[in-house]
């Protein structure tokens, strides 16, 4: 142990004296990093089951693969769950809870009865652990969203059950952001579109709009509880037309000043969000992301370290955008171990996030700013071999989490212990 530490800390300052050359102080690269905190999504450690146990298909475009053994099955082992994975993970981070989580002791609380009091318990965990709480209404798996509308549902009473679920979720929002003093991002996506060609694409626009304008009546103290919206170009089930578009919510967040949620797999597969992102923040405020990994489609695979991961860390760093932008993870894969699955991508998405920190912005720019754009490419391309690497093990030293491909041995053991037992 001691010399593995000796040979970080030996290979740290090579690698130091190395960015140094390049006009890069590492020092304040990995003070910046710390500051900056990942939400993880708790549906990825029980397959977006939540606890409600309604009976109801996941729905809402949504669909999760794999049947790997030691799923999540109570409130309980959830928790242990993501304590494991903070625990391998450099870093002060946050938790992304989506409402069907809510925990009610037994007693049947459907979600537009939903209050602070049935989440008391992650509230009391997070503030045990120093985690801040993000949260999300759930308009999915539910007998009211079996049409596949929700918010812009032709029938009144459906759209005013959602309209309360999400007024609802604000005030658990706000009261999770005044109980842990740092504020709660409440993120509303729904699933409403068509599977097929419609002929009225205004109307159902027309009633979401008005379902939201019903959700947000109520100022919130932005200290508690920030909203965001979040679109999407398609899902199973509503190939064709989705009413929450890109250009709907865009629009909707510039004028009600709301956050707008960018998620990497919403999009077009040939777009990126890096390259929204410079262009969403000239009329917005804040925006949420939602950082996945779409493999052809809206797919939600782990987070790994590819080309589009870099470059959304880099228009962050680039563009100063950090204290603009929040950072959650959205995917889920039920195909391997889950505690890996949030430990491998949270992991990945600070290696980025490190990386564009300790990139040579400086001389970049003034090859730029001259016009020198074949020393721009060159120099671009020479960073790519700069040892980032000796960088990344000293955070994760420091921070007193394994470096390297140790953790696995941790998760191997919590798999032999623990989800092994469960059935």
């Amino acid at each position: 142990m001691a010399s593995t530490k000796r040979n970080i800390e030996r290979a740290y300052l090579l690698a130091q004296k190395q960015y140094a050359e390049w006009g890069v102080d590492t020092e304040k690269a990995l003070r910046r990093l710390q500051s900056i905190p990942i939400s993880l999504h708790c549906w990825q450690g029980d397959d977006v089951g939540g606890f409600e146990r309604l009976g109801s298909e996941l729905g809402g475009g949504l669909a999760v693969t794999g049947n790997y053994p030691g799923k999540a099955r109570t409130p309980e082992e959830l928790r242990a769950d993501l304590e494991r994975s903070y625990s391998l993970i450099p870093g002060r981070h946050r938790l992304n809870l989506h409402a069907c989580y809510a925990e009610t002791e037994g007693r049947k609380v459907d979600r537009d009865e939903l209050a602070p009091e049935h989440f008391r318990n992650w509230i009391g965990w997070a503030k045990s652990k120093g985690l801040g709480l993000d949260f999300n209404p759930t308009f999915f798996a539910h007998p009211k969203a079996d049409s596949g509308f929700t918010l812009a549902h032709p029938d009144p009473g459906i759209r005013k059950f959602w309209v309360e679920h999400g007024i609802r979720c604000r005030e658990i929002g706000a009261a999770i952001g005044k109980a842990l003093g740092t504020p709660c991002v409440t993120n509303v996506w729904i699933p409403d579109g068509f599977k097929d060609t419609p002929v009225d694409r205004k109307g159902p626009r027309e009633r979401l709009a008005a379902s939201m304008d019903a959700i947000f009546a109520r100022p919130i103290n932005p200290r508690h509880n920030l909203d965001a919206i979040e679109s999407k170009l398609f899902g199973i089930g509503s190939e064709s037309y989705v009413v929450g578009s890109h250009e709907f919510y865009l629009g909707y967040a510039v004028k009600h000043n709301k956050l707008l949620c960018l998620d990497a797999g919403h999009f077009h597969p040939t777009e990126v969000l890096h390259d929204k992102l410079s262009s969403v923040l000239m009329w917005v405020d804040e925006v949420l992301l939602h950082v996945s990994r779409g493999i052809r489609w809206d797919s939600d695979h782990v987070v790994t370290l590819t080309d589009e991961l870099e470059g959304l860390a880099q228009e962050l760093a680039r563009g100063g955008y950090f204290d603009r932008v929040h950072i959650g993870l959205d995917y889920f894969d039920a195909s391997i171990n889950r505690v890996a699955a949030w430990v491998i991508g949270c992991r990945c998405m600070i290696k980025a996030l490190l990386l564009a920190l300790l990139e040579p912005i400086d001389a970049l720019r003034r090859l730029e700013a001259d016009g020198d754009f074949t020393g721009r490419l060159a120099l671009l391309e020479e960073a790519r071999t700069l040892p980032f690497g000796a960088v990344w093990d000293r955070y994760c030293d420091a921070a007193g989490v394994p470096a390297g491909a140790a953790w696995m041995e941790d998760v191997r053991r919590y798999e032999k212990d623990v989800l092994s037992r469960r059935s």
